[in-house]
């Protein structure tokens, strides 16, 4: 079945059954690799884009949910003000550690400080090394 989908502003055409999981056009269709599986479950956020600005995990998101809705992945996050200034600090702060769920933790990040500006105090951490990331220092980098 075609589908139109908007990602990164740029709308593709694919053809794929219904019920194909987002994550999979997006690496296995599109080449769009930054998006990660990691446990096809909803569980580890490893595949974690926004959809319409919320964090949504692409695993679980069949290409029939998307419909119309901006779909943004860890390529384009750098392009929104609050993504860019994660992705700084998380170069600066030399968060990363094996890297590979990173893109998911940016993605996590991005929509949480998007939507609640002011999250002194929260934290986030990384289930494969049990990195912890002060979120305040993330939204009150320049």
């Amino acid at each position: 079945m075609a589908f139109a989908i908007k990602i990164n502003g740029t709308t593709h055409s694919v053809d794929v059954d219904a019920d194909t999981p987002l994550l999979w056009v997006l690496r296995d269709v599109l080449g769009m690799t930054g998006t990660k599986f990691g446990c096809g479950k909803a569980l580890c956020g490893a595949c974690t884009v926004h959809i319409d600005g919320v964090a949504a995990r692409s695993c679980v998101a069949p290409i029939d949910s998307v419909g119309t809705a901006e779909i943004t992945t860890i390529e384009a996050i750098g392009a929104i003000p609050v993504g860019g200034k994660i992705q700084k600090a998380w170069l600066d702060r030399e968060v990363v550690q094996c890297g590979y769920c990173q893109s998911g933790q940016i993605m996590s990040a991005s929509a949480l400080l998007a939507s609640k500006p002011a999250s002194d105090g929260l934290r986030h951490r990384c289930r494969h090394v049990g990195q912890h990331l002060p979120l305040r220092d993330l939204s009150a980098h320049p």
